[in-house]
Parts: structure tokens; sequence; C-alpha cells
């Protein structure tokens, strides 16, 4: 199957989101972050259909879209049990600390209850739990694409913050060790901000992980 994806940053904070399509222009739609309508015009303007919203992790700024994209298109919401609850809890997903207003949603159609294989039509990607993060927080690899969607568990350059509720250094930094690094080295990290890098970059020059 021919894959491509494109990388769209979404909202204040510019979160990435992330559309990973087939031949058949099918879709998968990674952590619609905000702006929610916008995300909809181009998945019509490019003939794309979406069947799923998979989300690495539920803070505010990675699911400010999920409602006009699954109202608009029918599609289920993917997301780790640990942050079942956080969809609908602005105090949980730190809006309502974070920012001026409160972003929730509808429960997820499906809880990722633990690692595998996921298969979404004609899409199969594996499951990693990389929390550290955030206590749900996962990461999807595409085998065949030699790609990986890392949400906020490692940056070019960088991992994600860990001071938020439920956040835990050494925990996301096992998580990088443990299921990240061990990808193959030309595989393509797509994290939730920020451009792409590789493993074998960051397993060069991340200065977060040196001596790990």
């Amino acid at each position: 199957m021919k894959t491509k994806w494109v990388r769209m940053p979404l909202g204040p904070l510019q979160t990435n989101c992330y559309l990973f399509s087939n031949e058949n222009n099918e879709c998968i739609i990674f952590d619609p972050g905000s702006e929610g309508s916008r995300l909809n015009t181009y998945l019509k303007e490019k003939k794309l259909t979406p069947l799923a919203i998979l989300l690495t992790h539920a803070h505010f700024d990675h699911i400010g879209g999920v409602e006009d994209v699954r109202n608009q298109w029918g599609i289920p919401v993917y997301i780790h049990r640990n942050e079942k609850k956080w969809l609908t809890s602005p105090a949980l997903n730190g809006s309502q600390r974070f920012i001026g207003h409160e972003i929730s949603s509808r429960d997820a159609d499906h809880l990722i209850e633990a690692e595998g294989d996921l298969q979404i039509g004609a899409f199969t990607l594996q499951v990693f739990e990389t929390p550290g993060h955030s206590p749900g927080s996962v990461s999807f690899y595409s085998r065949d694409a030699r790609l990986v969607f890392s949400g906020d568990a490692l940056f070019e350059g960088s991992i994600g913050r860990t001071d938020l509720p439920g956040g835990n250094h050494d925990q996301l930094l096992k998580s990088i060790h443990d299921k990240l690094l061990t990808l193959p080295e030309d595989t393509i990290v797509l994290s939730g901000h920020g451009p792409e890098t590789t493993i074998e970059f960051e397993m060069e020059s991340n200065p977060y992980l040196n001596g790990f």
C-alpha cells in the first residue's frame, strides 16, 4: 500500500495534526488539536475520506478539533484507557488551567487497552505505550511506511515536558529508550510539535538522551 503524510500545525500552540493517507484517498487523522473547520475544508478539497481519529494523548492542544471533525465525518475516536476521562474534563486535559476557555469533547469511541497491532481499514499501525509526558501517551508506528507518530514524547532535539499532572521524567526517558529508540534508525519521527526527525538523528544528537 502506498501511503503519504501531511503535517498541519493547528491552533495557537501550532500542534501538529497529521493526515496519513493511502492511494484510495482514505486517511487517518492524528491529533486534530484545533481549527476543526479548517481541517474539514482541507479534507474536502483534497477529496480525502477519513476513517478514524487517533489521539496520541488528550492534552487540550491535541483534542480541540475532535468534535468538529468527528461530527463532520461520523468517524470513531481512539484514545488510551488511562486518559479515558480526559476528553470530557477540562480540569484533566489542562484547558481549565492553561487557557481562557474550557475544551472538551464526548467520550472516545474506542479505548486502547494494550500495545499491539491496530487495524483501521487498510492501515495497520503498531501501538506503543509511551507514558511520561502524560499517563496515557501512545505512539503509533507504521512498519511499512517506516514512520512513527510520537505525540509529545519525542521531538527534534528535545523530549516532552513532564511537569504537568501525571508527568514523569524518568518514565518518559524509559518509554523513549525502550519503545522508540529500538525502531529502525531510518524511522521518521512525526512529533506533536515542530519538524520531523529520525530515530538515528535523535540517538546521535538529542541532548536529553545522551548517556541514557
